[in-house]
């Protein structure tokens, strides 16, 4: 039963891991049992205790830090210690050039500590003598660096590192730590947590989701092996930016266009690109779920008046058929049918790896889009075939992922649709809405 006080509740696992002063803890927790909330208690507690106490606290993205911050917010307004905030906006450069900007915000007490979020990048975390606290570890753009860059600000001074994640593979950090002797171990499934008192109905949730292995993943907080996982939660988490999925940056480039249909079970999807250097950002994504074929015509029509893509690439098999025909009569060949055979989802799962290998595109922050790219498996017939398949999942079937493949070979001058000569120029209605005529290769800088 969970211990009450006039302000806010900690269940039984909570109270443990704030208790537990070893210098370094490792939470793996099943997922929505407040893993945050109560590092966020944690965190504020021990800061109140120790005069200048400094704490790094690195979420995922610039939204997820903000979220974290929130709840350090709520826990140092309950101890009456906050003094100001503070927000600042930093920027540093890449490698090739590119130059990101990111905000940092500080949260001071009266007695001079200091709680700062920041978002995960080897850049953002360097430079810092502080305790860190890692957030949602699993799922931070390449954890290894990440690690690299935290674990030195923590070497000396015998400052605290606290990592709290739901698992997402074998292939990051988060694993490693999981059987490393150094650390105290927090382990936390949804069975544990619900015997606690955390309101969970873990039926409901089980026969929700659907799926044994993310039920395993995402509840039972077991470690899958990625063996048969086309593309790596590690792969994507290169590629996941808090600036993708985002239409108010929509630039005036070059913009492509995929669609996957659905109808009853599945999403329709609809993932808009565009072309900034030689990375495809995303711009938006659509989710219909259920809706009317004439719904679905009227939002193409508004991603067609909003960003003029040079080209639609969208599913012709089965319901699709007729979808592609009203829309071709209306914007000419700039609307592509394109028909799933085997050998087509073979070229488009592989351009859309390639693009996710060399990073060069962006896709956003996000559990159902991360969830949803990971869940195609390519497995091999007897007969020698290759499928790609996907567990129904959340009402998605990897719909997410063929939308966004679909968008990448519209973006392509190469594909099973090229190769029946099915790229064409684009329409008149593209260039006098545009007001000008375009060359293919131009691309955004």
């Amino acid at each position: 039963m969970a211990s009450r006080n006039p302000v806010i509740e900690l269940y039984p696992y909570q109270r443990n891991w704030i208790l537990d002063e070893s210098r370094f803890k490792e939470g793996r927790w099943a997922r929505q049992t407040g893993k945050s909330f109560c590092c966020a208690a944690g965190i504020v507690i021990n800061s109140r205790e120790v005069d200048k106490n400094k704490w790094i606290c690195v979420s995922s993205g610039e939204r997820q830090v903000k979220e974290f911050m929130e709840k350090i917010e709520l826990h140092a307004k309950i101890t009456e210690k906050t003094l100001n905030w503070h927000e600042e906006s930093y920027g540093y450069q890449h490698p090739d050039g590119h130059r990101e900007e990111y905000k940092i915000t500080e949260c001071h007490l009266r007695n001079g500590a200091k709680i700062i979020g920041v978002p995960a990048n080897p850049d953002t975390a360097r430079g810092y003598s502080a305790n860190v606290y890692l957030d949602e570890f699993s799922v931070h753009k390449d954890s290894r660096s990440m690690w690299a860059a935290v674990f030195p600000i923590v070497s000396r001074g015998g400052y605290k590192l606290w990592i709290t994640y739901t698992p997402k593979g074998k292939q990051n950090k988060a694993y490693e730590i999981s059987n490393n002797p150094m650390f105290s171990h927090h382990v936390l499934d949804i069975y544990q947590a619900v015997e606690q008192g955390c309101p969970h109905d873990i039926e409901q949730l089980r026969s929700a989701i659907d799926d044994p292995d993310l039920w395993a993943q995402e509840y039972e907080v077991r470690f899958l092996d990625e063996a048969t996982a086309f593309i790596t939660y590690d792969l994507i988490n290169e590629v996941e930016s808090d600036k993708a999925n985002r239409h108010e940056l929509y630039a005036g480039g070059d913009v492509w266009v995929g669609m996957d249909i659905g109808r009853r079970r599945d999403l329709t999807v609809i993932w808009v690109l565009e072309t900034v250097g030689d990375v495809l950002w995303t711009r938006e994504i659509v989710e219909m779920r259920r809706a009317s074929f004439s719904a679905q015509e009227s939002e193409v029509d508004r991603i067609m008046r909003q960003y003029k893509p040079r080209r639609l690439c969208m599913d012709q098999t089965g319901m699709g058929e007729k979808f592609v025909e009203d829309l071709q009569l209306k914007y000419g060949l700039t609307v592509e049918g394109v028909l799933f055979t085997s050998n087509v989802k073979l070229d488009l799962a592989n351009t859309t790896k390639r693009k996710f290998e060399d990073k060069l595109l962006r896709v956003p922050i996000d559990k159902a889009v991360r969830d949803d790219l990971h869940s195609i498996k390519k497995t091999t017939t007897s007969a020698g075939n290759i499928r790609f398949d996907a567990e129904r999942s959340e009402g998605s079937h990897a719909d997410r992922f063929w939308a966004l493949a679909l968008a990448l070979h519209a973006g392509s001058t190469s594909g099973p649709a090229a190769a029946i000569g099915n790229q064409e120029p684009e329409a008149d209605w593209y260039r006098s809405s545009r007001g000008e005529s375009r060359d293919y290769g131009r691309q955004l800088i």
